[in-house]
């Protein structure tokens, strides 16, 4: 340890604070004016403060577009046949799009052709890894 503040080391003086702007051993302020005077400082920082915080929030709301994610279907990449009850029912393995291929998800053909009409494989058009639809 320096056994001293860094300010101290790096300047050779104590540092002043903005409370006390005063040279060392211009005048001795003790007790309660000392109070008072540091009381009054604090409160008009805190004042520039707020007025600097409501200024930003204002900006802020001012040019803050609402964020908006629509998920959207980028590819297949598998396709599988589940029996539930006796139901067969398809299941295709989607890859979102802007998002990488360990988050692809299992969803039902039908909820995806529901959701998704717009999302070409279901026209013929398209094939997967697996298979053409």
């Amino acid at each position: 340890s320096i056994k001293c503040a860094p300010f101290e080391m790096l300047y050779g003086r104590k540092c002043r604070a903005p409370i006390c702007w005063d040279q060392v051993g211009e005048r001795i302020i003790e007790g309660p004016e000392m109070i008072e005077v540091t009381n009054e400082k604090v409160a008009v920082v805190k004042e520039k403060l707020k007025e600097a915080r409501t200024r930003q929030k204002s900006y802020a709301d001012k040019h803050r577009r609402p964020i908006e994610f629509q998920p959207e279907p980028k590819t297949i990449l598998d396709r599988q046949d589940r029996v539930i009850r006796n139901k067969t029912i398809p299941f295709v393995k989607i890859l979102w799009r802007n998002h990488p291929e360990r988050e692809a998800t299992w969803e039902t053909k039908e909820s995806i052709r529901t959701s998704y009409p717009h999302f070409l494989p279901w026209s013929g058009m398209f094939c997967s890894v697996i298979s053409c639809f």
